[in-house]
């Protein structure tokens, strides 16, 4: 049966308001990085007069955006790789096994993504600052700092996620690899894992979106030193100006790694977080 003409044309100006709705920050944001900064700073105009790519030159040079990408990079990196890792361990246990004190475990995990991050602000800076003090291990300003605060956030939500995801895995694949001669750790690695690649791609994307563009902790963490893209965008604005075209150009700059592993993961993320919703 065909849909009425009505429905095609109501769906076609819908699905028309709001590509240009969705698309119209990503407009101003890219003619505003090419105009230079008086264009930028007076009356907005929708075409350019002037259009100017040294803006992407400048970018690099204004503030040492090279050094907050490679620290974004490695602390992203890191503490989605840790994450995922000890996620898929935990999960794999509370999905397969039967232990004292599991039901508590889960809901004490589901628990912790209740309270705002701000509320672990000032405890995890204490305890840095009084690690460091104790020991010696700088904690607080350091990369290891920030991967280690990330992971607080990112790891209860892949623990669950992977926990339904592994449920949803046969459990006769773990019984046939043991017959097999796989232990439990083989048949995690051969059977499980690969079953649920979708399900970990798309928690690694989350934990890395997730510490990609984290602010707050990044901007007390953190010195000249270990500023990571989120909070070095800020060195655009000076006590003189703020490079309006500056922060446009480094912004799409910055999108470019988290928009580009989102279209290559697409069909992973899709499959993971749609995992057990059809039985």
């Amino acid at each position: 049966m065909a849909a009425p003409r009505s429905f095609l044309w109501s769906r076609a100006i819908f699905l028309t308001l709001l590509t240009g709705f969705v698309l119209l920050p990503v407009y101003v944001m890219v003619s505003s990085s090419l105009k230079p900064l008086e264009d930028v700073s007076g009356k907005f105009e929708w075409i350019p007069s002037t259009v100017t790519l040294m803006t992407y030159t400048d970018i690099w040079k204004t503030v040492p955006l090279a050094d907050y990408f490679v620290n974004s990079l490695l602390v992203s990196g890191a503490a989605t790789v840790c994450s995922v890792t000890i996620a898929v361990f935990a999960a794999y246990a509370v999905s397969r096994y039967t232990f004292r004190g599991k039901r508590v475990f889960t809901v004490t995990v589901l628990s912790t993504q209740m309270f705002p991050g701000i509320l672990f602000l000032l405890p995890l800076f204490l305890i840095y600052v009084n690690i460091g003090d104790v020991t010696g291990i700088a904690l607080f300003g350091s990369r290891g700092g920030l991967i280690l605060t990330y992971m607080t956030f990112s790891l209860p939500f892949s623990i669950w996620m992977l926990i339904g995801y592994f449920d949803s895995v046969p459990r006769d694949l773990d019984e046939a690899a043991k017959v097999d001669g796989c232990g439990p750790l083989g048949a995690l690695f051969r059977v499980v894992v690969p079953a649920a690649i979708p399900g970990i791609v798309a928690v690694a994307v989350y934990a890395f979106m997730t510490a990609w563009g984290e602010v707050l902790f990044a901007s007390v963490m953190t010195n000249d030193t270990t500023r990571t893209l989120a909070v070095g965008l800020q060195s655009y604005a000076t006590q003189n100006d703020v490079y309006w075209n500056q922060v446009m150009a480094a912004s799409l700059v910055v999108s470019i790694p988290v928009v580009a592993g989102f279209l290559l993961l697409q069909r992973y993320l899709v499959a993971g977080l749609t995992a057990g919703a059809v039985k």
